[in-house]
């Protein structure tokens, strides 16, 4: 079965940020890591497959940063990732740490909306 067309085209973006990501928190820059994370979170979060893997890959973070309040918070934004995408039910542009509400709708930098629109656009 072949991915739907928007997670297809959004994938190698959060692919890229995930990578990032990994990169910086290697190098010791968790400040950095962090901000790519939510970069993939921003990209990814109108697909469930993308938006759920993005918050795993967040929960992962907070859990080597030993982090009680990214892990609890990474655990009930899993579930409402898993649960709510389908139906769109998702604060556009939210960055997806515990550090802001799982429910504000946020600014989305101009750069990450040109992606997402490009993925969203109609199949030629």
């Amino acid at each position: 079965m072949s991915m739907r067309p928007f997670r297809r085209r959004i994938r190698p973006h959060v692919n890229a940020e995930l990578s990032f990501a990994a990169r910086a928190e290697a190098g010791g820059d968790l400040l950095g890591a962090l901000t790519h994370l939510e970069r993939a979170h921003v990209l990814g979060q109108l697909s469930t497959a993308e938006h759920v893997r993005v918050h795993w890959r967040m929960l992962l973070w907070g859990w080597r940063r030993r982090s009680v309040q990214e892990c609890v918070g990474q655990l009930f934004r899993l579930t409402g990732a898993a649960t709510k995408t389908v139906f769109g039910w998702v604060p556009h542009g939210n960055t997806g740490g515990a550090n802001v509400s799982p429910f504000k709708p946020m600014p989305v930098a101009a750069e990450l909306q040109r992606l997402i629109d490009q993925a969203r656009a109609p199949l030629s």
